[in-house]
């Protein structure tokens, strides 16, 4: 499925095929959704902060002091509409392939739908 967003909510659906175990690299992030690929909710509902969670030290520059304490720019768990996701950004396999294998991983044993997106920036605030 690719998606085209504003900000972090959809606007556009073309196409749905799984992405994984290669996931095509024409975008700059994925998103996991929190569905299986027989259209069940995946569980425990908080499987995305918990998955962003163990992701938060794989970040630019390294692992800091407190850097567990947040999540990680290249893993972020979010909900769009009314579907828990953990955004994925493609620099994570750059910076280490094993932390990209292991969220990819959670997605294709799990039976977790993944999608190719492309994010646009939001609409400039009207003065």
């Amino acid at each position: 499925m690719v998606h085209c967003s504003i900000g972090r909510s959809p606007l556009v659906y073309t196409y749905r095929k799984p992405l994984y175990p290669m996931v095509p690299t024409s975008s700059k992030e994925v998103f996991i959704q929190g569905v299986t690929l027989d259209g069940k909710t995946f569980r425990p509902s908080d499987w995305a902060e918990r998955l962003a969670g163990v992701m938060g030290q794989f970040r630019p520059g390294g692992a800091q002091p407190g850097s567990h304490l947040s999540y990680s720019p290249w893993c972020i768990p979010t909900t769009m509409g009314g579907i828990k996701c953990v955004v994925v950004n493609r620099d994570l396999r750059d910076y280490e392939p094993m932390a990209w294998d292991f969220v990819m991983n959670f997605a294709k044993d799990n039976n977790l739908q993944v999608a190719e997106v492309c994010l646009l920036p939001d609409a400039p605030a009207k003065p």
